[in-house]
């Protein structure tokens, strides 16, 4: 239960004002009819201070610093750093070459148990780069965080790189009609 809203109903909320049919491409570069507008969601300040609540239990013991991916990760890792408390990180897809020139932005990542924050993991492709980027600048990143897992392959790609995924919601949680219980 997030306060008066279930997880439940936190998925049909998302589903209806994110899932979207008709012809899509991915960033994969991959088509596809079904697509979740996460900045839908993301956009929404009420709707996403439920989404950071319901995933503030799902943070791994022992975190310490939450890294969300450019760009739509950023806005959840805000929601969830406010629920959670723990310090953020911004990270880029790539270092910008200007200003500070640095690829993670905001807390410092070095040493400490970062948790990759994503909004939807589709293949896994970011999620794995960013990861990347991160342990070579001394993070110990065990595990990745997303809104909607599209159970397309990030799972497994991210297990590739020893990287567990935890998903608020999985496809097949936002396919359930009212009354339903998730999987």
């Amino acid at each position: 239960m997030l306060g008066t809203v279930t997880t439940a109903q936190l998925a049909h909320r998302i589903a209806d004002r994110c899932r979207l049919t008709g012809r899509f491409v991915l960033r994969s570069g991959r088509e596809t009819t079904e697509y979740f507008d996460k900045y839908q969601f993301e956009a929404d300040p009420a709707l996403l201070d439920q989404v950071g609540a319901a995933l503030a239990p799902l943070v791994p013991a022992g975190t310490e610093v939450l890294a969300g991916l450019e760009m739509g990760g950023i806005a959840v890792v805000a929601a969830l750093g406010r629920h959670t408390g723990l310090p953020c990180a911004f990270v880029r897809k790539k270092a910008k070459e200007y200003g500070t020139a640095r690829l993670a932005e905001g807390a410092d990542v070095e040493g400490r148990r970062v948790l990759v924050v994503e909004d939807v993991v589709t293949s896994g492709g970011q999620v794995v780069l960013s990861t990347r980027d991160l342990r070579a600048l001394g993070a110990n990143v065990e595990h990745a965080l997303c809104v909607i897992d599209r159970e397309e392959g990030g799972e497994e790609a991210l297990a590739d790189v020893d990287l567990a995924l935890h998903a608020l919601f999985r496809r097949r949680d936002l396919e359930a009609r009212p009354g339903q219980e998730l999987t």
